[in-house]
């Protein structure tokens, strides 16, 4: 695994959904006071892991059953800083369904960083951008999902360019049409990856 994640963090060898199992069954029974315990015990675990699912473990936390009751804007420091140290698509992709989750709550607060995200330097930020609204469905904000998807379409990375593929495909399910006209309409800014991933199921 540390060999396939090309990770300079070791692992352990417990399976991912074994290490959310473990973390869930722990938090039910020390379920977090408030929110500033919630966010200290999760960044110490990330902060001075030395094996990798000690990592996935913190990012599981932060869905255990009290900490989504102590869910608020006030947790984007906490996830970005988890994003940039994380650099990873393992840890990066997790962390985008919560803010996925504080993007459909508070719109209106979450929005403009995400639109932030999208135009940082951190490539990592920006795979977020694209990808934090997968699942979204019909709560989607597709003006949020274009701008963010044209922000980076020039861009050559891989992440970058799967990641836009995976979150047009995601909507397409959602919205075929749509998705067939934003490929079409934008033929020539997406990658011919991003547009093989986007058109996957549409034929």
């Amino acid at each position: 695994m540390q060999a396939y994640m090309k990770s300079a963090m070791p692992y352990r060898g417990v399976r991912v959904p074994d290490v959310r199992a473990i973390t869930r069954r722990i938090a039910a029974s020390h379920p977090f006071e408030d929110a500033s315990v919630m966010r200290s015990t999760v960044l110490t675990l990330w902060r001075e892991a030395q094996f990798r699912e000690e990592r996935y473990a913190a990012c599981a936390l932060t869905d255990t059953a009290s900490a989504r009751r102590l869910r608020s804007p006030d947790l984007v420091p906490m996830y970005r800083e988890m994003i940039i140290s994380g650099a990873w698509w393992d840890h990066v992709d997790e962390v985008s369904h919560r803010i996925r989750d504080l993007l459909l709550e508070w719109p209106d607060v979450i929005t403009p960083i995400v639109r932030g995200w999208a135009i940082d330097d951190d490539r990592w930020l920006r795979r977020v951008a694209v990808i934090c609204q997968l699942g979204a469905k019909d709560r989607t904000d597709r003006v949020l999902l274009s701008d963010a998807v044209l922000a980076n379409a020039a861009d050559r990375d891989f992440f970058l360019r799967k990641a836009i593929g995976w979150a047009l495909r995601d909507y397409a399910r959602t919205d075929p049409a749509w998705v067939r006209d934003f490929v079409g309409e934008h033929e020539d800014a997406l990658s011919p990856l991003s547009k093989r991933e986007a058109l996957k199921h549409l034929g």
